[in-house]
């Protein structure tokens, strides 16, 4: 029988933000499963990005922060999941940069809160429930530093995080390996190149730059835009996650890109060519609003994954280009303006953060 099956309840931690709320809309558009939505709804969170889902009769919501161990002991005992994705976290590097107490609190004591409810669950199950349960993880390819001009991240590279971000995701990584190896709580991590796509909060960059460009706004580079990183369209990404809960080994780690390194630079521009042609400025090209600013405090220089283990052991691939999932993105925003109206109306500036001044 699947792990994921028709009487399977799945829970997702941080399924209102970017990619929760892609896993968990994946969940109940093309499974037969029950959804528990685990959300703090931080800043980032978009409870919009689930809203049909609250039609489903296969959904749930409870507004719980995994730092809350009382809380996620009443979700467990209540709901009983057979499947926890873990996808709540603190993920922007330039907050990190300005506010690092936060992603110390959400990803380091909340991940350790809710590997501690989750063992205490999963010791009190029959033997074949805790044979059949997973804890999948999901973290960062930013956890394993910067790349030279040449090789690739693979899930043996040693760990060498320049962020309090990810920093946070490695201790969080290594909390999660911890209880697998000590406590035999079936565990699995994913490491993920950069996501884009649909309701994305436009402070990561490819958002920023088409809502900036929107707005008639610069279009600010970090630095001379020759850092590189991977692309993978959220969908594939998730089509992944669900592989690695349904089918991958517990204790195992699997890395997830999407075969589309670029520069920022070339992002950007690649930006500006797509939006030139669906959505033209007047006087002028997009590309007239790029300009190169003083770069990020500890800014890796490049990125890059290797996927072989996932492919071969579990059969995924990535579905989108670089280039068609970008243009489904943009056009994605281009016909939701007023959710990107909504966004800057709960308080969010496209400012400048993360300069790493004293």
């Amino acid at each position: 029988m699947p792990r994921i099956g028709h009487d399977s309840v799945v829970m997702v931690t941080g399924g209102a933000g970017f990619i929760g709320s892609a896993v968990v809309r994946h969940i109940l558009d093309y499974m037969a499963a029950h959804v528990i939505n685990v959300d703090k709804l931080t800043y980032a969170a978009d409870p919009s990005a689930t809203s049909q889902a609250s039609f489903n009769s296969r959904y749930r919501f409870e507004h719980v922060d995994i730092c809350d161990g009382s809380e996620l002991r009443r979700v467990y005992r209540t709901y009983k999941p057979h499947v926890v994705l873990n996808l709540a976290a603190e993920t922007h590097v330039d907050r990190s940069i300005d506010g690092p107490s936060e992603f110390v609190r959400t990803n380091l004591v909340g991940s350790f809160t809710l590997l501690e409810e989750t063992l205490r669950y999963w010791r009190g199950l029959g033997a074949v429930s805790r044979s059949e349960f997973r804890f999948l993880h999901v973290s960062t390819d930013e956890v394993f530093g910067t790349l030279s001009a040449d090789g690739m991240f693979t899930e043996d590279t040693p760990y060498a995080p320049n962020s309090p971000y990810s920093a946070t995701k490695a201790g969080s990584d290594h909390l999660v390996r911890a209880w697998h190896q000590t406590y035999h709580l079936p565990t699995i991590i994913t490491n993920c190149s950069n996501n884009y796509g649909p309701y994305q909060f436009p402070e990561k960059l490819i958002p920023h730059m088409v809502l900036r460009a929107l707005g008639e706004e610069k279009l600010p580079v970090y630095g001379d835009g020759a850092q590189v990183r991977d692309w993978l369209y959220v969908e594939d990404h998730v089509c992944a996650l669900i592989l690695a809960a349904q089918n991958g080994v517990p204790g195992a780690t699997y890395n997830i890109g999407g075969h589309s390194e670029r520069t920022n630079r070339a992002v950007v521009e690649t930006i500006c060519d797509l939006l030139d042609a669906l959505s033209p400025r007047e006087g002028g090209s997009y590309h007239d609003l790029i300009e190169y600013v003083a770069e990020r405090a500890g800014h890796d220089r490049r990125y890059a994954i290797d996927s072989t283990k996932i492919e071969t052991d579990l059969g995924w691939r990535p579905s989108e280009s670089f280039e068609s999932g970008l243009k489904k993105t943009i056009n994605w925003y281009l016909k939701n303006k007023a959710w990107c109206d909504g966004v800057r109306q709960r308080g969010y500036r496209p400012v400048r953060i993360g300069l790493g001044n004293p």
